[in-house]
């Protein structure tokens, strides 16, 4: 007897509440997938490490022990390089002020550990620095694919060769990043198909532009995880870069990235009391929990803040966490629906499908690991911060 209900054959009565729940099956068949789909379009994945943030899912994701792999935080750099992987791109524009903790990671693990800039500004402070360390540091133009967000137009041939002619003079200019933000805002199949041809053509004209000026550009990397999944055509691009597909989440499966099948990640709640004359069931997993992100309030389906399922997986019609306090979570039906609501004691336990991966993620410092329907009973530590 577990909390005065009887104990369970998954494992998951032992667990203490909310905690971080990763289907290892689901993870290693989203991997599969994605790097089969990639294979056929002849291009390598250089799996981002920003959603999962850990060691083992690493692992899992990448071609090899040492890498390829990409981080968002220099705080990631430094535990996947003791974690003994040896090529990195960290893709966020560089500040000056990092370099330094750039150097110390290629040094004390040997990492190649490639960074990412738009401006001569940035060029000039790099190069700068590589001269005075003694240390050629590669860097990555990144290229606007979109207007979502940074980077320099795909046809603005003044200023990629500015940056990097700047970098000749003692940096290493490795290629060309993008990153087709805009396609999260998307859900049409042919729309998604486009922004991925649009991503792939800037990539393909920004390397076009450096290599007739005499710049070296080996490296076309590309990626977001919906332009992974619906590019037709990789022609020019010798890497992608996409990190959410291995685990997936709601904004994703509303996007069409992802079946709600495919999601490896859920957030474990225990019942602790009901507003029955409301129609609400209280969790112990508010926003602290699941976070406060409702990226699929923009989408065709609202799902809340996660939608619920039973201790299997298995998601209750129309059941998603309405609202969510600080420790608390809010359980009902979504607005407009004839579905019942389940009938669940106080102690009883549910699954919530995450929003966002990433920010549902950072709430914890584990994953609690599934296979088979069962708590293996491995906890893989996962890590926050900058």
């Amino acid at each position: 007897m577990t909390d005065g209900h009887i104990a369970q054959a998954d494992g998951l009565d032992g667990l203490e509440t909310p905690c971080l729940l990763l289907d290892a099956d689901r993870l290693q068949a989203n991997v599969a997938g994605m790097r089969a789909r990639l294979d056929r379009l002849g291009v390598s994945l250089r799996p981002h490490l920003k959603t999962a943030k850990s060691l083992d899912v690493a692992r899992v994701a990448m071609a090899s022990p040492s890498g390829p792999a990409t981080v968002s935080t220099l705080r990631e750099a430094e535990h996947f390089a003791e974690g003994g992987i040896r090529d990195l791109i960290y893709a966020v524009g560089i500040a000056p002020q990092k370099l330094d903790r750039v150097g110390a990671i290629r040094r004390r693990w040997g990492t190649d550990l490639a960074i990412v800039l738009d401006s001569v500004e940035q060029a000039e402070a790099v190069t700068a620095w590589s001269r005075r360390n003694g240390d050629t540091l590669p860097v990555l133009i990144e290229v606007d694919a979109d207007g979502h967000r940074s980077g320099v137009k795909p046809k603005d041939a003044e200023r990629l060769v500015a940056i990097g002619g700047m970098l000749a003079d003692g940096a290493c200019l490795r290629g060309v990043l993008l990153h087709a933000g805009d396609s999260y805002g998307l859900t049409d199949p042919a729309a998604l198909t486009r922004a991925a041809e649009d991503e792939r053509r800037a990539a393909v004209t920004a390397a076009t532009i450096l290599r007739e000026a005499g710049l070296p550009c080996p490296v076309v990397s590309v990626g977001s995880t919906p332009t992974a999944r619906y590019a037709e055509n990789l022609d020019g691009v010798t890497e992608v870069r996409a990190g959410v597909f291995m685990i997936g989440d709601l904004f994703q499966a509303g996007v069409g990235s992802c079946g709600i099948g495919d999601i490896a990640l859920t957030v474990l709640a225990t019942v602790i009391g009901h507003q029955r004359d409301k129609g609400w069931i209280i969790t112990d997993a508010g926003w602290m929990a699941l976070s406060r992100d409702r990226g699929t309030a923009r989408q065709r389906v609202d799902q809340g803040y996660g939608l619920v399922c039973d201790r299997a997986g298995r998601s209750y019609p129309d059941l998603i966490v309405r609202d969510a306090n600080q420790e608390h979570g809010i359980v009902g039906l979504r607005a407009g629906s004839s579905a019942a609501v389940p009938d669940l004691p106080v102690g009883a336990r549910l699954r919530i499908l995450p929003n966002h991966a990433c920010a549902t993620g950072a709430q914890h410092d584990r994953y609690h690991v599934l296979s088979g329907g069962r708590h293996t009973g491995e906890a893989w530590p996962r890590i926050n911060g900058w």
